[in-house]
């Protein structure tokens, strides 16, 4: 069988990591072995809910799929690139097969006002009553007589005549069996609504068997629907496709993830400095597993593994933790060119090169010079690094000379003012062949013999050094910080520093 799935999101709310994690299972199952090479992943934009339409949410999601690099891979030609399928442009498909369903005796006319369907709801609930929803009043006009006011212009919907008193029953790939009672499902729902437009669950069920869609995988909180979706299959005399409701996301707490648990959208992961290939191989774990003993994919290997099978009953939980580790380890893969072309951004957004240079240059990322140190400077950062965003704090003392800290701050363990001041005059003596040596392991070979020779403690010694260099006791590494800095600026700083501790 040639797989054929899709991500149908409604354009009312950012995108979100339930939303991307349904996608991405949907992008890797049309990618997968299964599908013999020729699955296609389908975009399609559910926007018939216009009260809640912005087109900013459609901007985020393209922009979400670009960040991700996840690509579509069928939709209308325009210009010569295959755009998303967009419901609200598809009208003509719906009242058509609406039409077809009212001609069946399946779906009648109802012009029941807003006003009356509430006033029906709130006599309900006031009578404690189990029935919900819509009361059927209009299910029993005469179907000509219907036709004839619709047609004269009165306002009205289309809905679906459910099968009362019988039980729909389909297949869930990871659920299994599932049965509904009929009279369980939404009384009648509407399909057409009166302007024109269909509603969510008519356009669904016509763009699945017209798109011939062979999966519908989707997150639990829709089954619900599903025996309705049924219904409306069984009567266009339509096939449904397979259905698979995938495994809910968690909080640590045991309830459904959302904002009081963290980030969860798109935007709040990207603009604190994850990677999408980090996001990527952590969420595609959420409810699947792959293979054993292994933890970093691409998207490659993530598409050549995935199987329904391979998918978990039990909710997922979302571990923050997990991935920022996640975020830490694809920081460390990449080289020093890569990330600081990703760290960039962050530090123009910072400030970081401004009072040096034009403002054009700052928007560029500072002078050649400038960017030559902040690529260098990678290499000291990358090891401890978590999030992308952490990069301005953490080498801005390289661009600008930090303040001098008071003179507690500089003293080790056990010594006293006087006996600093001594460790960093020493430090000043040394400060520039450090900063000249070749590397890391001369530099430290070096101030270890200084160490014992004038018999200082060798972390006794570095630390007023550190705090004068960098302007923090916990900072990159020291020695690689002298070297990009240069002897002079080196030098230059610890005799301020000195200067400040003799007051």
């Amino acid at each position: 069988m040639i797989i054929r799935d899709r991500y149908a999101p409604s354009p009312t709310g950012l995108q979100h990591i339930g939303g991307i994690r349904t996608a991405l299972f949907n992008y890797l199952f049309a990618k997968s072995l299964k599908a013999n090479g020729d699955g296609k992943f389908i975009l399609r934009l559910e926007d018939t809910d216009r009260t809640r339409f912005d087109e900013s949410y459609v901007q985020n999601l393209y922009d979400t799929f670009d960040w991700l690099g996840i690509k579509w891979d069928e939709g209308p030609d325009i210009g010569g690139v295959s755009a998303p399928y967009i419901q609200s442009e598809r009208t003509a498909h719906y009242k058509k097969y609406a039409q077809e369903l009212l001609d069946k005796g399946q779906a009648y006319y109802c012009f029941c006002s807003s006003e009356r369907i509430d006033e029906v709801r709130k006599q309900r609930e006031a009578a404690h009553s189990s029935e919900s929803g819509y009361d059927r009043l209009c299910r029993s006009i005469d179907q000509g007589e219907a036709a004839k006011r619709a047609a004269n212009g009165e306002a009205c919907t289309v809905r679906l005549k459910i099968p009362l008193g019988e039980t729909t029953v389909f297949k869930d790939h990871l659920l299994g069996d599932i049965e509904w009672k009929n009279d369980d499902v939404n009384p009648d729902p509407v399909l057409l609504k009166s302007d024109g437009f269909p509603t969510y669950h008519l356009a669904n069920v016509v763009d699945d068997h017209l798109m011939e869609i062979t999966h519908v995988l989707r997150a639990q909180e829709w089954l619900a629907s599903t025996p309705l979706h049924v219904i409306m299959y069984r009567a266009f005399g339509w096939t449904p496709p397979e259905f698979c409701h995938l495994p809910m996301v968690m909080g640590q707490d045991g309830k459904k993830l959302s904002k009081r648990h963290g980030a969860t959208s798109i935007d709040e992961f990207r603009k604190a400095g994850y990677l999408p290939a980090a996001l990527i191989n952590y969420v595609a774990l959420l409810g699947a597993s792959y293979e054993e003993g292994k933890e970093i994919y691409t998207l490659d290997e993530l598409a050549e593994r995935f199987s329904l099978e391979k998918l978990n009953k039990a909710p997922a939980v979302f571990d923050y933790k997990k991935l920022e580790w996640y975020n830490g380890q694809y920081i460390r893969m990449m080289s020093d060119e890569e990330l600081a072309r990703l760290c960039m951004p962050y530090a123009i957004e910072a400030g970081m090169f401004e009072g040096e240079v034009h403002t054009e240059t700052q928007r560029r990322g500072g002078s050649e010079e400038q960017r030559k140190i902040f690529t260098t400077a990678m290499a000291l950062v990358k090891e401890r690094l978590i999030f992308l965003n952490e990069v301005p704090e953490k080498v801005a003392y390289l661009f600008k000379e930090p303040e001098v800290l008071a003179a507690e701050e500089f003293i080790p363990k056990k010594c006293d003012l006087a006996k600093t001041i001594e460790l960093l005059q020493i430090g000043l003596e040394l400060v520039r062949t450090m900063a000249q040596a070749a590397n890391d392991e001369d530099a430290e070979n070096f101030i270890k013999t200084q160490a014992e020779e004038r018999d200082v403690k060798l972390g006794d010694l570095m630390m007023p050094l550190r705090v004068a260099i960098t302007g923090s006791r916990v900072s990159p590494p020291l020695f690689g910080s002298l070297r990009i800095l240069g002897a002079d600026k080196s030098e230059e700083r610890v005799k301020k520093a000195l200067e400040k501790l003799k007051g």
